[in-house]
């Protein structure tokens, strides 16, 4: 009972940043009541520093773009391909913030808990895609839809901002406990490794391994899926 009532509290504290002090702030930069509950700037805004390659031990020199305070993973045909970049630390109980830009039919991810050793590499990906993308109308109950937990669960009720406008994400980790937001309102929660968690990996493409995300901890990712997406505002709060 004590678990559910810090995660519940915890839950509406972060849902209050999205409010007026969080959406007037300069970007890449903590409010001082982010500053004052532990949050911490992921992405600095400027350089790679704190995440690298998912291939080699550096951040890529080019295919992931930095100007003017934006990420942007770029397509094939504007000189992308680097692959996925990973954060250098790990993480276990958290929330991350962050606000995504899609384009027109782009695809992206925020992946949690990777670990390239495990499950092939494989892991819980909050979906950044944009509604006319193939893959939206793929999978099961629109679980490859933006905020869902791709493949395997739906978001219900999440409200994208159209192709060209940011959207802020939210990802909630407090031990089994997880939960996608978008723009501000929860879409989606679960418990990894209960039998519904399990039921619903048994009817995705990761059914093949077994106890599939349920790993304690792991790096967050930022995919390349050859679109150009851009990201900024990238934040975590370390939950003891």
């Amino acid at each position: 009972m004590k678990r559910v009532c810090v995660v519940a509290c915890m839950a509406l504290s972060a849902a209050a940043l999205f409010g007026a002090d969080a959406c007037c702030a300069a970007a890449n930069t903590l409010t001082e009541q982010e500053s004052q509950e532990g949050w911490r700037l992921l992405w600095d805004g400027k350089t790679g520093e704190g995440w690298r390659s998912i291939k080699q031990d550096r951040f890529p020199a080019k295919g992931w773009e930095v100007a003017d305070g934006v990420l942007t993973v770029l397509p094939k045909n504007a000189g992308g391909g680097a692959g996925d970049i990973i954060t250098r630390e790990t993480f276990s109980d958290f929330v991350l913030k962050a606000d995504f830009r899609l384009t027109d039919a782009a695809n992206s991810g925020i992946k949690y808990f990777f670990d390239p050793k495990v499950n092939g590499g494989t892991t819980l990906e909050y979906q950044v895609l944009d509604a006319k993308h193939p893959d939206a109308a793929k999978g099961r109950d629109g679980n490859r839809k933006v905020a869902s937990f791709y493949d395997v669960m739906p978001a219900v009720g999440a409200k994208p901002k159209p192709v060209g406008e940011w959207n802020t994400a939210m990802i909630v980790c407090k031990g089994k406990h997880v939960e996608h937001w978008l723009n501000g309102e929860k879409v989606l929660e679960f418990e990894r490794g209960s039998a519904a968690f399990r039921a619903a990996v048994a009817l995705s493409k990761f059914s093949k391994f077994p106890n599939w995300g349920e790993q304690a901890s792991g790096h967050i990712l930022l995919q390349d899926h050859n679109d150009r997406v851009s990201y900024r505002n990238i934040k975590i709060k370390v939950l003891k």
